[in-house]
């Protein structure tokens, strides 16, 4: 089969490969796609290879041309440049602002409104570092009020105005995604995977949805609810992509290599997120592309180091780091923590099956009852449930991402965490402290409340998360899942700290920790687990270590990183084949194909065509025997998206495929601008018309939009094969043949269809074409 389709691109009379014989952009809109279609993809690649083959040729006459020929070549590069620069300036206002009014809800700065609490004090000369938080100029709204930050009524109103600050903040970003862009709201990034697979969705990428997920994408994270800014950050990545294509004809006009740009632009908006550029190239590749060639890699990368530096200048956090949550660590591990590590991806595994069947439950209820009519009322009971009951546990009530830097961070002399709250050691169990390493040590009862308000906070993020995802705001998941691991990690890593310390003399325990040294990093353990719960839940694998990786700094953790990360992907799969962006592709009906799920049915491409025995015959046109207005009859009659092009109904041999747009289009444009075409003009797909009457309307001639050589298969070939070819043709339909004769088609709804029907799904949840 693919064999013969590439003879027949060389089939033609110049001696060219020329797919179609394509227009001289006379007809505007010929070409284009209809919103909620999927793209031709080798239709697209086939026009840029003509687009490229006659500017290479014209180099060669002049020198005017050659520039034009290197200003072609370059602007991809150009392109990647922009899209770097605008993600990483927007990835720096976002975080700038997020941190300021996510500090708002507790209190404002007396010498600067614009400050957040932590540059407040940096400016102050009376703050302390074990009180670093505390200084004179930064005043909470009790303090303000009533003039005491202590006591009943100073608590009242703290707690109070947070949640009001909460509740303001996510009712303006749910007005703001009702009223002007509905397709802001969400993680963005199932979307992004179905477009990057060749879907139309308009607007989805537009000017409209980029400045109002940048504007709700602060608010929704600074109202306190369980979401994050790293998955919106990837769709914020892709908008800007999207409008600079426009600057540049070869992207504007061609599909397929609009995605190759929106593909590098999903890497950058990792890259920004996490500070992670190649990290983002690797989550673009693994998670996100549909079609990833060579030079892609080389322009994601590119633009993934300008996101990057754009927010390394702007430097968002004050600490020269890209991420609120880098860390540090120094202790190495032993060989023996990989038990404990293992046990910590079985845990990412049983939270990310958990989380996905328990949330896409909870969106399909809000989908099919009347609970999905009310997104505002939605929004506002899942913040004030979230505010009011955050507020009382202070690792709730600060944002997911300082949580997750408080539960990284790994304890130094001056710490005044309570994490680090730490009782003197007692030299008859260990021996003595040298120097200024901290050995592990009693906990103190600061740690112990501490723990326990995290078990309360690990309770209250794996429910509350569950709620959160899918509203309509935008929410990512890669922080709430992440700190939902954090915390598990933590907790276990502070128990092994103090069974270390209780027990030195096990078996298990003496051949590497010696008393007085520094063994276990708690810190250590909840970035394992952050790392194993992201992983359950999104199946990412090599990009999510390499993340975590240039997140930590830290070579030597890579082996840990990967051990809970293959383990929670193994019991996550174990327990559900999809990860929570192919379930919400599925949910949401879209048609995409998953290049990971396999196809293990006994099928043949005549089981799955189109039109069944009890169907009516195929609509098909003819070579040159219908008129326009049987055309126009037949388009009007049904709703396909195409038709095949037959030399007769009689022998229904195959000459080529038009889509129903074009057609269309073509036919309008005759009417208005060919002189004497009537509903009875004859319309022509040959190359050879037969001869007309002199006295008739002139014919309408369609060889130009006619794809001569459509893709068939015939009807015995298995349907393995058929979805293996569709996978990776990218294609819209293929004909099917019986020894040369037009039997039907088979579109990629009609694969999705019958994928769903084998594994006993609902095959009319497959909504779009």
């Amino acid at each position: 089969l693919a064999q013969n389709s590439v003879l027949s691109y060389v089939g033609t009379s110049n001696g060219h490969m020329k797919l179609l014989d394509l227009l001289d952009e006379a007809v505007p809109g010929v070409g284009t796609y209809e919103d909620f279609n999927t793209i031709d993809w080798v239709r697209e690649k086939s026009k840029d290879r003509d687009r490229h083959r006659e500017i290479t040729s014209k180099s060669k006459l002049s020198t005017w041309a050659l520039l034009q020929s290197v200003s072609d070549a370059f602007s991809g590069w150009l392109l990647m440049l922009l899209v770097g620069l605008s993600s990483g300036a927007l990835a720096g206002l976002i975080d700038i602002t997020a941190h300021w009014m996510t500090d708002l809800k507790e209190g404002v700065c007396l010498s600067g409104f614009w400050f957040n609490h932590e540059h407040c004090c940096w400016t102050s000369n009376e703050t302390t570092f074990q009180e670093r938080d505390r200084c004179p100029e930064w005043k909470s709204w009790a303090e303000l009020m009533v003039g005491t930050p202590e006591g009943a009524s100073a608590y009242i109103i703290n707690y109070l105005l947070y949640v009001c600050w909460a509740l303001l903040f996510s009712l303006l970003a749910v007005f703001l995604v009702r009223a002007f862009a509905p397709y802001a709201c969400g993680s963005g990034i199932p979307e992004i995977k179905t477009i990057l697979s060749g879907f139309i969705i308009r607007g989805y990428l537009g000017k409209w949805t980029l400045l109002i997920k940048t504007i709700t994408l602060v608010l929704a994270v600074s109202s306190g609810l369980s979401l994050g800014k790293e998955g919106p950050m990837v769709h914020v990545s892709c908008c800007c992509a999207n409008i600079l294509c426009h600057l540049f004809t070869k992207y504007r006009k061609n599909e397929a290599k609009r995605r190759e740009v929106l593909s590098a632009a999903a890497a950058v908006g990792v890259s920004v997120a996490f500070g992670a550029p190649i990290g983002g190239v690797l989550f673009s590749l693994e998670e996100v592309s549909y079609y990833f060639p060579l030079k892609t890699l080389w322009r994601s990368f590119f633009a993934a180091l300008v996101g990057a530096f754009t927010l390394r200048s702007i430097n968002p956090f004050g600490n020269s780091r890209l991420v609120l949550f880098y860390v540090e660590f120094h202790a190495p591990w032993h060989l023996l923590e990989l038990v404990p590590f293992v046990m910590l991806g079985i845990f990412g595994g049983l939270w990310g099956a958990l989380f996905i069947r328990t949330n896409i439950a909870w969106c399909r209820r809000r989908k099919t009852t009347r609970l999905g009519r009310f997104p505002v009322v939605e929004v506002l009971l899942v913040t004030l449930a979230t505010a009011v009951l955050a507020f009382p546990n202070e690792y709730t009530r600060m944002s997911g991402s300082e949580l997750i830097s408080e539960l990284f961070n790994d304890c130094s002399l001056l710490d005044s965490s309570k994490l680090c709250d730490y009782a003197e050691r007692d030299p008859a169990i260990n021996g003595s402290e040298s120097g200024n390493e901290l050995p592990d040590r009693p906990a103190g009862s600061g740690l112990y409340t501490a723990l326990w308000q995290l078990v309360l906070a690990l309770i209250f993020k794996v429910v509350i998360t569950i709620f959160t995802f899918g509203i309509k705001v935008p929410s990512g998941l890669f922080i709430p899942s992440m700190a939902v691991g954090a915390i598990a990690g933590r907790l276990l890593g502070v128990g092994m700290e103090q069974l270390a310390y209780y027990h030195p003399e096990w078996s298990m325990l003496k051949g590497w920790c010696t008393p007085g040294a520094d063994c276990i990093t708690p810190g250590l353990y909840a970035m394992v687990g952050a790392t194993a719960c992201l992983g359950g839940v999104t199946r990412m694998t090599v990009s999510l270590v390499v993340i975590m990786f240039e997140l930590t700094g830290g070579l030597e953790y890579i082996v840990p990183l990967m051990a809970a990360t293959m383990t929670s992907k193994w019991v996550a799969d174990a327990l559900g084949r999809e990860g929570i962006y192919e379930a919400h592709i599925r949910l949401n009906g879209y048609p995409f194909l998953e290049a990971k799920e396999e196809y293990a049915h006994q099928t043949l491409a005549m089981d799955v065509m189109r039109p069944r025995r009890s169907d009516p015959a195929l609509a098909v046109l003819t070579q040159d025997d219908m008129t326009v207005g049987q055309v126009e009859e037949l388009v009007a009659a049904t709703e396909y998206s195409g038709y095949p092009v037959v030399v007769s109904h009689d022998s229904l041999r195959l000459v080529g495929f038009v889509l129903r747009r074009d057609l269309l289009i073509f036919i309008e444009n005759a009417r208005k601008h060919q002189e004497g075409v009537v509903s009875a003009s004859l319309v022509l797909f040959g190359d050879h018309p037969p001869p007309q009457p002199a006295n008739g309307p002139p014919p309408v001639k369609l060889r130009s939009i006619l794809d001569l050589c459509p893709f068939t298969v015939t009807d015995h070939t298995p349907m393995e094969i058929v979805v293996d070819i569709f996978r990776k043709m990218g294609l819209r339909q293929s004909l099917v043949t019986h020894n040369g004769r037009l039997l039907g088609i088979i579109t990629k709804k009609d694969i999705l269809k019958h994928m769903a029907q084998m594994a006993n799904r609902d095959p009319d949840s497959i909504l779009f074409n």
